[in-house]
This record gives C-alpha cells, sequence and structure tokens, in this order.
C-alpha cells in the first residue's frame, strides 16, 4: 500500500501535541489534549454519541478482520458483564506464521527514527480519541464499568497515559545525539579522530497480555512505549475483554500502513476457550518485552519464566488508608465513601484495610469512637448509594463470579458494619450490581489478620482497629512490604503522624495521598503528573510512568570508525 500520511504532514500535526507533553511531564502539571466531556465529541471527524454508540452496535455479531497473516480459525465468546452476548469474533493466529511477519517490519520501524515513531503513535491515538464513544461502549461491555467511567477511563484518561509512555520514550532515545565527532589530542602526534553514530535499536518483539477491568488504561502505556522505541507489538487481551484493544490493534495497523510501515508491527493474539496462550507467548523466544496487569500468581511467573524478555508487572497489593485525624471529618467520610464505592471496589487502587485506632480519632466536631467512624462511614456510603440510578451511575457491573463470591464470602469474615445489597439496573436487567460490604477486624487478632492482610478484590473493605497511630504505621509499613500497595491514603492532623508515615511510604515506596477531602480521591492517578504505582513495592515492578518504564526496551548501538 503506498503512503499516504508523510512525515511531513505527521509531524507538522502532531509535533506540538508530543511538545507539550513533553512540558507537561518536566513540570508535572495538569495538562490533557483530550477531553473528559462527551459533548466534546462530534466535530472534525470524531464521532458523538449517537454515532459511537451505532458503530459499536454494528460490531456486535461481526468478523473482526484484521488481514493479519497466520490467521487459522476465528474465535470468540465474550459476554458483557451486563448481560449481553456480543458475538464478535477476531482472527486466531498461527505464531510460528505470524511472529515472523512482525519481526519483519522492525527494520524500516527502527530506521524511522523516534521523532517519526512517535507522532506515528500520535496519529494512532488520534484516531482513537475520535472514536472515544464507540471505545466507551467497548469497555463498558467488557470491563462492567459503568458508562461515565468507561468514556474517561477507557477513553481520555487511557489515551492520555498511552501519549505519556510516547513521550518518555522520545526522552529517552533523543537522550543520545545520533552522532559525535570525538577528537582526542596526542600532544605532538596527530590527534586521534572517531566518527560515531548512536542508533536506538529495539529488543524485539513486544507482548501486551491485557486485563479484564481496565483493557485501555492498562494496555495502552505498554503499546505505545514497546512501539515508540521500535518494538513491534503483540497484543494479547483477556479473554473477557478483547474488543477494545481488538480496535486498538486495528486502528494501529491502518495508520501503520498509511504511514508507510508494516502493518505487522501490530497484531492481536486472541484465543479459543481455555486456550491460556499467554504462557506459550511469554516464553517464546521471539517475544523480548512482556507488559502485564492482572494476578500476582501469573505475574510472578512471568518474572520468574519468562527469562528472555524484560517483564513489567502490575499485579495485586493491599491498598491501605491510615485514619488517625481530621479537620474535615465529613469531607473524609465522603471522600472515603466515593473511594469505595466506584466501579464497585474493582481497582488496583481501591483501598482496602483502614487502619482506625481503637481509642478513636480526634476531629474538628469532637472526638469520635472506633465505633463512631465506622458507623460514620457505613452511613455515608449507604447515603452515597441510596438511589438506585446514581449507584448503578457508580458501581458499573460485578465483572466476574469470583468477585460476587469473594463480596458474599466476606460477610462472614467478622462484624458486618454496612451489608452489601443487590440493586436492580431497568436497563440492563441481567446485570450483576452489588453495594460495597465493609466488614469490622481487630488488627491484633490472628485469624483477623489473615483475612486483611490478603488482597480481597472488588467492594470490600475492613474497618481495622488498631492499638495507636505507632501500630497503625508499622501495620502499614509491613503491609506495603509484604503484600504491596497501589496507593496508601492517611488522615492526620499531627505533625509527628504525618512524618511518620510519609517516612513509611518513602521507604516502602509507595504512593501516598493526605488528608483528601474533595473531588481527588486515593483511587484515581492523573497522566502526566502522577506516578501510579512505584515498582518498588510487591505490587508492581513498574511505575506508569517514568524514565525506567521505557529506557530498557531499546538499547543504543554505536557505530564508530576513524574520521
Amino acid at each position: 500500500m503506498a503512503a499516504e500520511l508523510t512525515a511531513h504532514q505527521l509531524i507538522a500535526q502532531h509535533r506540538p501535541t508530543l511538545d507539550q507533553a513533553l512540558e507537561a511531564i518536566r513540570t508535572r502539571a495538569y495538562w490533557s489534549p483530550h477531553p473528559e466531556h462527551p459533548k466534546a465529541y462530534g466535530e472534525n471527524g470524531s464521532l458523538d454519541a449517537a454515532a459511537g454508540k451505532a458503530a459499536f452496535d454494528a460490531l456486535l455479531g461481526s468478523r473482526l478482520d484484521l488481514g493479519q497473516p497466520g490467521t487459522d480459525d476465528w474465535v470468540g465468546g465474550e459476554t458483557s458483564p451486563y448481560g449481553i452476548e456480543l458475538g464478535v469474533t477476531y482472527p486466531h493466529a498461527d505464531v510460528d506464521t505470524l511472529l515472523p511477519a512482525m519481526r519483519a517490519g522492525q527494520r524500516a520501524w527502527r530506521d524511522a527514527g523516534a521523532e517519526m515513531r512517535a507522532v506515528v503513535c500520535l496519529e494512532i491515538l488520534k484516531r482513537i480519541s475520535d472514536r472515544t464513544h464507540e471505545f466507551a461502549h467497548a469497555v463498558m461491555h467488557t470491563s462492567g464499568q459503568a458508562f461515565m467511567m468507561a468514556f474517561q477511563a477507557g477513553g481520555p484518561h487511557a489515551q492520555d497515559r498511552g501519549l505519556e509512555a510516547v513521550a518518555y520514550a522520545y526522552v529517552e532515545q533523543v537522550r543520545t545525539p545520533d552522532n559525535a565527532e570525538w577528537t582526542k589530542p596526542q600532544g605532538k602526534r596527530d590527534p586521534l579522530a572517531l566518527t560515531k553514530r548512536f542508533t536506538p535499536v529495539p529488543r524485539g518483539v513486544a507482548l501486551v497480555i491485557g486485563c479484564n477491568t481496565f483493557p485501555t488504561w492498562n494496555g495502552y502505556p505498554g503499546l505505545f512505549a514497546s512501539l515508540a522505541t521500535g518494538n513491534a507489538v503483540l497484543v494479547k487481551p483477556h479473554p473477557r475483554a478483547v474488543l477494545p484493544l481488538a480496535l486498538t490493534v486495528q486502528v494501529a495497523r491502518e495508520v501503520l500502513a498509511e504511514a508507510g510501515f508494516d502493518a505487522n508491527l501490530v497484531a492481536l493474539a486472541a484465543e479459543r476457550a481455555g486456550e491460556g496462550i499467554a504462557k506459550t507467548l511469554a516464553t517464546r523466544p521471539e517475544i523480548r518485552i512482556i507488559d502485564y496487569t492482572g494476578s500476582t500468581a501469573f505475574g510472578d511467573w512471568l518474572e520468574s519464566n519468562a527469562r528472555q524478555a524484560q517483564v513489567y508487572t502490575e499485579k495485586a497489593g493491599v491498598n491501605t488508608v491510615l485514619v488517625e485525624s481530621t479537620d474535615n471529618y465529613k469531607g473524609m467520610l465522603s471522600n472515603l465513601a466515593f473511594s469505595l464505592s466506584l466501579y464497585s471496589g474493582q481497582m488496583c487502587t481501591t483501598p482496602q484495610n483502614l487502619l482506625i485506632p481503637r481509642d478513636g480519632i480526634r476531629t474538628e466536631e469532637g472526638p469520635r469512637s472506633y465505633d463512631e467512624v465506622v458507623a460514620d462511614l457505613a452511613k455515608s456510603v449507604g447515603g452515597l448509594l441510596g438511589d438506585d440510578a446514581r449507584a448503578n451511575g457508580l458501581l458499573g457491573a460485578i465483572v466476574n463470579p469470583d468477585v460476587k463470591a469473594r463480596l458474599e464470602a466476606a460477610a462472614g469474615l467478622g462484624e458486618v458494619a454496612l451489608a452489601s445489597r443487590e440493586i436492580a439496573n431497568p436497563e440492563f436487567p441481567d446485570a450483576v450490581v452489588r453495594t460495597p460490604v465493609i466488614v469490622k477486624l481487630d488488627g491484633a487478632k490472628p485469624d483477623d489478620q489473615a483475612a486483611f492482610m490478603n488482597e480481597c478484590f472488588g467492594p470490600v473493605s475492613f474497618a481495622v482497629a488498631v492499638d495507636s497511630a505507632a501500630d497503625a504505621v508499622a501495620l502499614l509499613r509491613r503491609t506495603i512490604s509484604s503484600k504491596g500497595a497501589m496507593t496508601v491514603g492517611a488522615y492526620t492532623t499531627s505533625e509527628e503522624v504525618e512524618e511518620a508515615v510519609q517516612e513509611a511510604c518513602l521507604e516502602e515506596c509507595a504512593q501516598l495521598s493526605l488528608n483528601l477531602t474533595g473531588g481527588v480521591y486515593v483511587n484515581q492517578t492523573a497522566a502526566f503528573s502522577d506516578f501510579h504505582g512505584s515498582g518498588g513495592n510487591p505490587a508492581a515492578n513498574a511505575a506508569l510512568c517514568d524514565g525506567a518504564f521505557v529506557a530498557n526496551r531499546f538499547r543504543v548501538v554505536e557505530i564508530r570508525k576513524e574520521a
């Protein structure tokens, strides 16, 4: 196919955006080129709400032919957590044919240079952004997120994380100049003179192993970091969340071809039911980079067994909030209630353990006992979710039966401060919608420790009674070091306690949010400014996004000769 997008066109259109992204990661100030509001779409070629819904509906029951080599079957089987059979089928690949085809285009992609790769990636993101409404429905009906969350987290926020990865990739690649003239004086003799050329060289084929809950948000950083650094990328979606990443691959292949590159630089690896191809792919010698989000067990397996690859994992952790004192009691309760409820707690950043002194806390309204704090929090969650329509908009749907089973089992672990209730969704009667459960546990009891010291993914939180703030900090340290944490929160008006919590998080390498009482929540992070995970505790070995996330996806090869 002849090139339709020239380097000049792509650079003229996207270099300003890349420069803004570079400035944003330098300053860490707020910036996003992707609008969060649905009404912002519908002009300049982007799909509005009606067109996006129509585009999604047209996908149902269709065959998504990506034109990939080595297709030996068609596979599918996704069912929406809202009860809809998607009926989309995808190419099943003979990897012995597909992987060599993916590698064939890497030389031209490598030689294109960092800037060209970056602006091609930005064109891919632009076209995905134009279809945000369509992608939002795809994310909603594979993850169970409510529509507005699927629109924002699966759309602009995911696109921001992809662009952020491109920006970091560009910075690391241009850190070393393309060429250098090297001259070493030799006294009375002629100087030694060399001409040196430095080329960023990709590692090989990168594998993205997608997750069920945030297929685009968690998938885009690795995909675009690897692509921008010259690697071909094979996308292996979660079997229950193929559609959003398959559409992403479709867009990427179209843009690559139009820009004069091999479309097979990006490909999809969908699997048959129960096939479990992730292990097979992860240990192939062609796979040199792996990005994975999911369970600790499989993440540990990848780190131990995919020895030929650079492996980036985001696994499970036990997120903790320490509650010692506050000068905005209602704001604290409201903020925590929203954090516990959003997407039914099905986020790697949702708080699980709330550490509260058994003697109570200090507030601007006077002291509150442990029992009062827990009861007030339960009341705040109940009030937030009291209206079923509002609750459906916040909770979404339970993504799989395992989450529902954990939710139901949690009620038997201790005294229930807030019971989970079932909510009907009039638009989707088959959706499984449940409010959070809060269980009271004692931090000093071994049986209770066995419960709260392990991740209970879903809408389950434990109000853990501790002897003192010092004991809470010690328990926080132990939790991070042994189980990991994607997020930590703390509420305190004490400088001493604040310093102790900060030091614990610095030493154990966990991201901390202090005294959030407004519209920012512990389980939310903003691209270009916030780091998602730290890479320094057992919850994840990488952070989204920093230089370390991109720098080892390529190596610099030097060719030198005498001048």
